[in-house]
C-alpha cells in the first residue's frame, strides 16, 4: 500500500467525490478508501439509491417527483451513514454526480446532511474519456452518449467555483487517488499565509 500524503493519512475526513457518469468516481472512491492507513468507508449514492427494488424510479426514464424523492432519500441515508461513521472515528468518502446549477441535487444538500467539514472534490476528465468509460458500463449505469455529453457539459459549471478539480483523463486509478490525497492535503492545510 503506498503511503498517503502527509496531512491526509491519519485525519478523519468526509470527502465528496463529484463528477459526471464515467468520471471514475466510484472506482476511485473505493480504491482511495481501501488504501488509507486508517478506517475509511465508501458510500456510493447510486448503490444506496438502488436499494429500492420494487418501485425503483430510474432517473434515466425521466426526472420526476418519484426519482427526485428517491434521490433525496438516498442522499439523506448517505449523509446519516457518513455522520455515523465520522462520529465513530471512521473517515468516509461519498460519490455522486452533483450539478453546480441544480440546487435540488446540489452541494448544499450534501453539506446539510454530512456537515460543514465535508470536503468536495470534482473529478472531470475529458468528454471523450467519459464516453469511452460509459460504453464499458452495463445495466442502468450505462447512459446514452447524449446523456453523458449533457451531464459532462453541465459539470463544466464547477470551473470557477473554487472547488478543486482533478482532470483524470490520463491518470490510472492509483494516480488519481494519489492526486486526490494531494488535493485534500492542500484543503486541510488551508490557503497559504500571505
Amino acid at each position: 500500500m503506498p503511503p498517503a500524503v502527509a496531512g491526509t493519512g491519519t485525519a478523519t475526513l468526509a470527502v465528496l467525490l463529484i463528477g459526471p457518469a464515467g468520471a471514475g468516481k466510484t472506482t476511485v472512491a473505493r480504491h482511495w478508501a481501501r488504501r488509507r492507513p486508517v478506517p475509511t468507508a465508501h458510500v456510493s449514492l447510486d448503490d444506496v439509491r438502488e436499494w429500492v427494488c420494487s418501485g425503483f424510479a430510474d432517473p434515466q426514464a425521466g426526472w420526476n417527483e418519484h426519482s427526485e424523492a428517491q434521490y433525496r432519500l438516498a442522499r439523506r441515508t448517505c449523509g446519516f451513514a457518513a455522520r455515523n461513521y465520522l462520529a465513530n472515528g471512521i473517515s468516509c468518502i461519498l460519490d455522486d454526480a452533483v450539478f453546480p446549477d441544480w440546487p435540488v441535487v446540489g452541494l448544499g444538500g450534501w453539506k446539510r446532511h454530512v456537515g460543514p467539514g465535508l470536503l468536495p472534490v470534482v473529478l472531470l476528465p475529458g468528454l471523450d474519456v467519459v464516453l469511452e468509460r460509459n460504453a464499458e458500463r452495463s445495466g442502468n449505469r450505462r447512459l446514452s452518449d447524449e446523456e453523458v455529453a449533457a451531464i459532462h457539459g453541465r459539470m463544466a459549471g464547477w470551473y470557477g467555483s473554487g472547488l478543486p478539480i482533478i482532470d483524470n483523463s490520463t491518470y490510472d486509478v492509483e494516480t488519481t487517488a494519489r492526486v486526490l490525497d494531494e488535493v485534500l492535503a492542500r484543503a486541510i492545510a488551508g490557503p497559504p499565509a500571505g
